[in-house]
């Protein structure tokens, strides 16, 4: 369901804008989480619970049309097809303006870049961007990471199409770095299809001027930016992440990278998540 409630904008759900009034009224810092590809808002739910006992005020915004549960989303696949970056950015700006100040923005994957295109539109207090996907500017492309995005790129007709991962698939682009029992748990609570969109804007990113696949680096009102990068990511190894970094450093605002070790693209919802949770919530104290 959405709402046009007071001129919100009808792609703001009532869950959403509940979510907005309820952190107004609360005068804590909000932080809003930013899921990726293959995941709901659902995958920050533990995220959410450690922030709120930290004193901040959370919101878990879908992308456009995310169904609510992971059981729905295996139902309805077709909901996800051709989401691109530009529409889930311009969703999130919408969400945020709804917030009475400058949240801090944290996001996972195509969330990490999100993140930062968010952040470059001046939206953030702070942002921590997770093993994010590339944007125009970013050369690097490891085989790992084409290997990771070949169940999309593999079929041109996949960019207007939902995209779903098989377990192998899963396996080796999310939960390389866990044992087999807990991959396996991984992919039926979490995995869900994906728009194939957004991998192919990315893909072609440094090819094309008009890319929404792009971050303004150098906006002075962008605030922190902590980059999280892990050591056996298949998906967006360190070469991606580093190089995000070092575009990023061209900012006068504080820019930082970590690397954590023994830990794969699954580390948001696997069952080291509180370590790296906790590395991002460092971060945001030290500015909001």
């Amino acid at each position: 369901m959405t709402s046009a409630a007071a001129g919100t904008p009808a792609t703001i759900t009532e869950h959403e804008l509940a979510q907005c009034e309820q952190a107004n009224a609360t005068g804590r810092p909000p932080v809003v989480f930013v899921h990726g590809l293959w995941l709901l808002p659902s995958s920050w739910d533990r995220w959410a619970e450690l922030f709120e006992e930290a004193g901040y005020t959370t919101l878990t915004p879908g992308w456009p049309d995310d169904p609510d549960t992971v059981a729905e989303a295996k139902e309805h696949p077709e909901v996800f097809a051709r989401k691109s970056i530009g529409q889930v950015a311009d969703h999130f700006e919408t969400v945020i303006g709804g917030l009475d100040r400058k949240p801090v923005i944290i996001g996972h994957s195509f969330g990490g870049l999100l993140t930062q295109i968010l952040a470059g539109r001046g939206l953030a207090a702070a942002s921590v961007a997770i093993d994010p996907a590339p944007f125009r500017g970013v050369l690097p492309l490891p085989i790992s990471s084409l290997k990771s995005a070949f169940p999309v790129l593999g079929n041109p007709a996949n960019r207007n199409r939902a995209v779903p991962l098989t377990y192998e698939q899963f396996r080796f682009g999310f939960a390389n770095a866990v044992s087999e029992d807990e991959a396996k748990q991984l992919y039926e609570t979490y995995s869900v299809p994906t728009s194939g969109k957004p991998l192919f804007q990315a893909a072609t990113a440094n090819l094309n001027p008009w890319t929404e696949a792009k971050v303004d680096t150098k906006n002075p009102e962008r605030g922190p930016l902590l980059i999280i990068s892990v050591e056996k990511d298949h998906t967006v190894p360190w070469a991606i992440a580093n190089a995000s970094y070092q575009q990023q450093e061209h900012n006068q605002g504080v820019t930082e990278i970590v690397e954590m070790k023994n830990r794969g693209h699954a580390l948001t919802i696997d069952s080291g998540w509180r370590e790296v949770a906790d590395t991002a919530l460092a971060f945001v104290k030290r500015f909001a």
